[in-house]
């Protein structure tokens, strides 16, 4: 058994196969990368955030608004109203200039300082509303409410870190929409017979998903590619098998 771990920024996304879930694997495929990860509430990377300076963690709000969405039919009227002040952030959100992949770095600044402007003054307030309304809670701490406030709460620095930093996204659904393709296939190929067939669809997932990203046709990309490793004998080298 196979797990497919994906990373995902404005320009690219990467998968690779590795065979589980652990810290040492997370560590795999962070490879030395330094820098801000927004993530879910998976241990291994706060073990790797709590190992040394290098890893800013991130937490996404839309794991935290699913917690909820799962207890509101139990709990009707609170979880209402904490979803409706996590769809007042998204609002926030909708609000600000959405730099892409092309976006010129002079314009890329301009945006980031628009929504630096717009979480401070409008999503701060939000967020002390949130946290007020989740300390108020009185729900027993293995009902649908009590684990979804305590996973909320456990998490809240991570959370509450887009509000320093405008580059951080409210959440890690880049990465998740990233992952449909591969799931899309995996259902309907039945996965691979292999573990180099395995590695080769995630290498060739990576380059069409890249390319989807900054504005490339990925069949047009593939066949510029390919035309050009073959009219360069010897630029590219394939790995080789055991």
């Amino acid at each position: 058994r196979w797990w497919a771990w994906s990373v995902t920024c404005d320009d690219a996304v990467t998968y690779t196969i590795l065979d589980s879930r652990s810290q040492h694997a997370a560590r795999e495929v962070l490879d030395g990368y330094r820098g801000v990860v927004v993530a879910d509430g998976y241990g291994a990377y706060e073990a790797l955030a709590r190992a040394g300076p290098a890893i800013t963690l991130a937490h996404c709000w839309a794991h935290v608004r699913r917690k909820f969405v799962e207890a509101e039919p139990h709990y009707a009227a609170p979880c209402a109203e904490v979803l409706d002040l996590i769809g007042q952030l998204y609002a926030v959100e909708r609000t600000c200039p959405r730099p892409g992949a092309l976006t010129t770095d002079e314009d890329r600044a301009q945006a980031l300082a628009v929504r630096a402007r717009l979480r401070t003054e409008q999503s701060a307030p939000i967020i002390q509303a949130i946290h007020t309304w989740a300390h108020q809670q009185r729900a027993l701490p293995e009902s649908a409410l009590g684990k979804a406030v305590a996973y909320m709460l456990g998490l809240w620095r991570g959370l509450t870190r887009f509000l320093d930093d405008p580059r951080i996204p409210l959440d890690n659904n880049a990465t998740e929409r990233g992952l449909r393709g591969m799931v899309i296939g995996r259902k309907n190929h039945y996965g691979s017979r292999s573990q180099r067939g395995t590695e080769v669809a995630a290498l060739f997932y990576s380059l069409i998903e890249s390319a989807k990203l900054c504005g490339v046709e990925p069949k047009a990309y593939l066949l510029h590619a390919t035309t050009a490793a073959l009219r360069n004998p010897g630029t590219v080298t394939l790995p080789t098998t055991c």
